[in-house]
C-alpha cells in the first residue's frame, strides 16, 4: 500500500465564493437605502392644466436667465426686485388675500438653484405651496 499515490480532488471549492457573495449582499444592503436620498415627489406630465378663470388671479414670481426677481404685483411689475422685497410683497399681500395662488415663473436657462431659491424665500414669506409655470405642448 505505500506505493499507492493519492489522486488530487477535481472538484471546485465553492464555500470561499459564497463567502464573499454574502458579504458583497451585506454590503449592498446596506448601501442602497443611502442611494436613494431625497424627497418622494410625483413627476409632473407633459400636459398640465390650466388655470381655471374663475380662480383668484395667481401672484406670480418671475426669475429669468440672469436670477433676478419680478413680482406681478407693485408699481412697476418689469422692474427686478431683490430677495427683502419680494419676501416682504408677498407676505404683505398673503395677510390680505390668505388663499392668493402663488405661482414661480422660471427661465429654461436659469440654474435650478436660483428657483429652488425663490421658493425658498416664499417659505419666509408664509407661502404654503407653490405652483411652477410652464408652456404648454403643441
Amino acid at each position: 500500500m505505500a506505493g499507492r499515490k493519492r489522486r488530487a480532488v477535481a472538484e471546485i471549492n465553492v464555500v470561499p465564493y459564497i463567502d464573499v457573495m454574502l458579504v458583497l449582499l451585506i454590503i449592498f444592503m446596506i448601501t442602497a437605502p443611502l442611494l436613494s436620498q431625497g424627497v418622494e415627489i410625483e413627476l409632473p406630465t407633459a400636459d398640465a392644466n390650466p388655470i381655471s378663470p374663475d380662480q383668484q388671479e395667481p401672484l406670480v414670481v418671475a426669475v429669468n436667465k440672469d436670477g433676478d426677481y419680478f413680482i406681478n404685483i407693485g408699481d412697476k411689475p418689469d422692474k427686478a426686485v431683490d430677495a427683502q422685497l419680494m419676501v416682504n410683497r408677498v407676505a404683505a399681500v398673503l395677510q390680505l388675500r390668505p388663499d392668493t395662488p402663488v405661482l414661480v415663473r422660471g427661465d429654461k436657462e436659469v440654474s435650478y438653484g436660483k428657483v429652488v431659491r425663490a421658493m425658498v424665500y416664499l417659505q419666509q414669506a408664509g407661502v404654503a405651496k407653490v405652483g411652477l409655470m410652464t408652456e404648454g405642448l403643441n
